[in-house]
This record gives structure tokens, C-alpha cells and sequence, in this order.
């Protein structure tokens, strides 16, 4: 008989579903295997409690965080579970040190540092989504492996590429980094405000909402929606097109232990993506074929920007181009067969 699966969810619903719950969990049930994601925050948690001897002998996923009640509980009865596997797709000591992350984004992440390594120790597996996290990982575990991303959202048409940019069809740019990348956005400053100042058949998306820098959110064409929760996002995906992406990263230590999940996220919403020359976007972007690599330099960025504007026909192709990697590379196959070797 198959050892089910527990997660215990702590909150972090966007990791659990891309790296586990959404991507492999479906085909295991369909092979029989037992999982259940329990929430432990509130009153859920609160629910859940009496329950909670029901779970002895099953493998259990601590997806980033756990609430210490919950923490002191798995300590205390480490010896009633079979495989503890901890997924992290952050380096959440990297965030806490970082003096251009929101305030209380950073102390929050200073709060979980405090505790990961209780949860490292119940581990006997660490997951991690990208080579940089890893090696910083495998300081602290002596187990530690990389998933990447897969691909969550079905690939799109490209039909939006057919109409040239013009006043009338403006070409959609899109910035859907999360108020994490705010100064990654902000550096990029200057390359938006040549687009959007210098051109008319350009319509520019900033989804930080209220946290969008003010000098951004006055530029002419330019909408700035409030984020949305995780479950709104993904329909916003399926539903929503765009031409061009952007995915600024700094070279930070924050930043680097980052995954391409973006890449996915722009080729979801059928775009050709402007990254940043440097891991993770290395290992998927092939510079003017799929997307383009960019150095740390904004002028850089605005004449990418001009370039895929001016020649929309080889633009189409890169994103078609993308499309072909995301169905290679973002295969939930992948992520099942990796997820396999620890079914027991």
C-alpha cells in the first residue's frame, strides 16, 4: 500500500501548487496515491487540530514555513511519520538582508529565517527551485535537491501578434513582478518612460496597484491594476494577452536564488520576454530566439523594447519560439517524474 501524502499549508499557496499540489498531486491521486492538503493557519487550523493523530505514518511537505504550534507538534512526533520533505523557493535569510526589499516584507522573511532551521532539521529532503538556492542549501542539509517550475498554464495562440502595433492596436507591455521587485522595476525607470513618452502605439500594465512608483504610474498609457490574489491571477493568465514581458533582476543575493518561473508567466500570456543577462534566465532564454538577455543598463532595455516594436514579424516568432521551450522545458511530466522516485 502507498504511504499518503499531507501537506501542511501555511499560506503559500503559489508554491505549493506550482512545485506539488496542482502539477503532480492530480496524477498521483489517479494512481491511487492518497493526498491531502491541510491548511494550518486560522480557523481551518483550528478545525484541524482534532484530526491530527489521523496523519501518523504519512509522508508530510512543509512548503517554506510552518506555524511553530504546528513546528513543536512535528518535533514531537517525528518518529509516527515516514518521509518529511521541506520545498523552499526563496533564500529567506537572503530576503531579510536586503535593504531594498518593503520593511515588512523583511522582517517577515527575518522571522522565518529565525525558524527554518527546526524545519531543516525535521527534513530529509530539502527542495529547492534553482542551482543557486541549492548550493546555498546544502550549507545547512545534507540532502538537497532542484525541481524547477513547471508550466501550470496552457500555452496560448498568438493571434494577438497579428494586428502591427499602431495607436489604434497598441502593443501591451507587462510588468507582473510582485512589491519584491520594486527596485527592480525602479531601475528599469528610465527605458519605460522613454518608451511611453517617445511612442503612441504602446500600452504599458504595471500590476503593483497603489505601490507602483509615482513617477511610473502617471506615464501616458499606462494602467497600473491592483495585484491579485493567487486563484485570480491564473485566470487573469488564461484570459489576458501580451507582447512583451519585462523581468528585471538585479544582481542580488535575494535575487539570484530566484527561479524562471517568469519566464512561464510571460509565455503564458502569449509574450516575448526581456530578462535580465544572468542566472536563472540563462538556462532557459536563448538570447533573440526565444526572448532576449539583457545587461544592466536601461538603454539597453529601451532599445530591445524599440526593436521588437519596429519589427513585429521576427517579435511573433520569438514568442512562438517561447512557446516551444515552455512546452519542453515547463512539462508536468517532468515534475511527476521527479516527484516519483519518492512515492513510497
Amino acid at each position: 500500500m502507498t504511504t499518503p501524502w499531507l501537506l501542511l499549508s501555511d499560506g503559500a499557496t503559489p508554491t505549493e501548487d506550482i512545485y506539488f499540489y496542482a502539477s503532480v498531486a492530480p496524477a498521483w491521486r489517479s494512481a491511487g496515491v492518497s493526498v491531502t492538503r491541510r491548511p494550518v493557519k486560522g480557523w481551518a487550523g483550528m478545525k484541524a487540530l482534532p484530526m491530527r493523530r489521523r496523519w501518523f505514518g504519512a509522508n508530510v511537505l512543509i512548503c517554506r514555513s510552518l506555524l511553530p504550534s504546528w513546528t513543536r507538534w512535528l518535533e514531537r512526533h517525528r518518529h509516527r511519520f515516514g518521509r518529511i520533505v521541506y520545498l523552499i523557493d526563496d533564500d529567506l535569510r537572503a530576503a531579510a538582508e536586503d535593504p531594498d526589499l518593503p520593511t515588512g516584507y523583511r522582517e517577515r522573511m527575518a522571522g522565518l529565517a529565525a525558524q527554518q532551521p527546526r524545519w531543516l532539521k525535521l527534513a530529509d529532503e530539502v527542495i529547492t527551485c534553482a542551482p543557486a538556492l541549492a548550493d546555498r542549501m546544502r550549507r545547512l542539509h545534507r540532502n538537497v535537491s532542484v525541481l524547477t517550475p513547471p508550466m501550470l498554464a496552457s500555452l496560448p495562440s498568438l493571434e494577438h501578434f497579428d494586428q502591427p502595433p499602431a495607436a489604434e492596436t497598441p502593443w501591451r507591455i507587462g510588468f507582473h513582478g510582485t512589491r519584491a521587485h520594486l527596485a527592480d522595476l525602479a531601475w528599469l525607470g528610465p527605458a519605460l518612460k522613454a518608451m511611453q513618452s517617445q511612442r503612441c502605439d504602446t500600452r504599458l500594465e504595471i500590476m503593483l496597484g497603489q505601490h507602483t512608483p509615482a513617477d511610473l504610474s502617471t506615464l501616458p498609457r499606462t494602467v497600473t491594476p491592483a495585484p491579485l490574489p493567487w486563484a485570480s491571477f491564473r485566470r487573469y493568465q488564461r484570459e489576458c494577452r501580451m507582447h512583451i514581458g519585462l523581468a528585471p533582476l538585479r544582481p542580488t543575493p535575494f535575487n539570484m536564488a530566484k527561479s524562471f518561473i517568469k519566464f512561464f508567466d510571460i509565455t503564458a500570456m502569449g509574450g516575448v520576454g526581456l530578462y535580465s543577462d544572468r542566472e536563472p534566465y540563462r538556462a532557459i532564454v536563448r538570447h533573440g530566439e526565444n526572448g532576449f538577455l539583457l545587461e544592466d543598463d536601461p538603454l539597453a532595455w529601451r532599445d530591445a523594447l524599440q526593436w521588437l516594436l519596429d519589427n513585429p514579424e521576427q517579435a511573433a516568432r520569438m514568442a512562438s519560439s517561447a512557446t516551444a521551450t515552455a512546452r519542453r522545458m515547463g512539462d508536468t511530466r517532468l515534475t511527476e517524474a521527479f516527484w516519483s522516485a519518492r512515492i513510497s
